[in-house]
């Protein structure tokens, strides 16, 4: 059984609100708690990534900031072709370690999620936020 979750994610900076449209995932199952919903979500985007990189399309989209910053060094791309697939365990421990770390918050609605452990309050159209607040994470 599926479950469909919606996310968007924001770096601090220029971004406008109007430019974070929900990006819906189709997850395993229902996550409980925020552990979970941040291993399913990781899972996820690395076999997605994993799936895409021998076709040289590493990103899922390029933002219009992206697409500027890379016009002005002469060159837009989507990422390198080939190489090895990345590790879903390693990526799951560094998504907790990131936001154990305060690299990131995440947001369910207008709430903001602080305990790994503590259940998800589900409600009807929740959208899920998470915002970088450091520009060296690398995302």
């Amino acid at each position: 059984m599926s479950f469909t979750v919606y996310a968007r994610m924001k770096k601090i900076g220029k971004q406008k609100r109007e430019d974070l449209s929900p990006i819906p995932f189709v997850l395993e199952k229902k996550p409980e708690t925020l552990r979970e919903l941040l291993t399913l979500l990781t899972r996820l985007l690395v076999k997605e990534y994993n799936a895409r990189k021998d076709e040289g399309q590493t990103l899922l989209f390029l933002t219009k900031e992206e697409i500027r910053e890379q016009a002005g060094r002469g060159k837009i791309t989507f990422g390198l072709r080939g190489g090895a697939d990345a590790s879903e365990e390693d990526a799951v421990e560094n998504a907790i370690q990131c936001f154990t770390d305060g690299i990131y918050r995440v947001f369910a609605g207008e709430e903001e999620l602080t305990e790994l452990e503590a259940p998800i309050g589900w409600k009807e159209d929740l959208v899920f936020t998470l915002i970088r607040l450091t520009m060296l994470s690398g995302w």
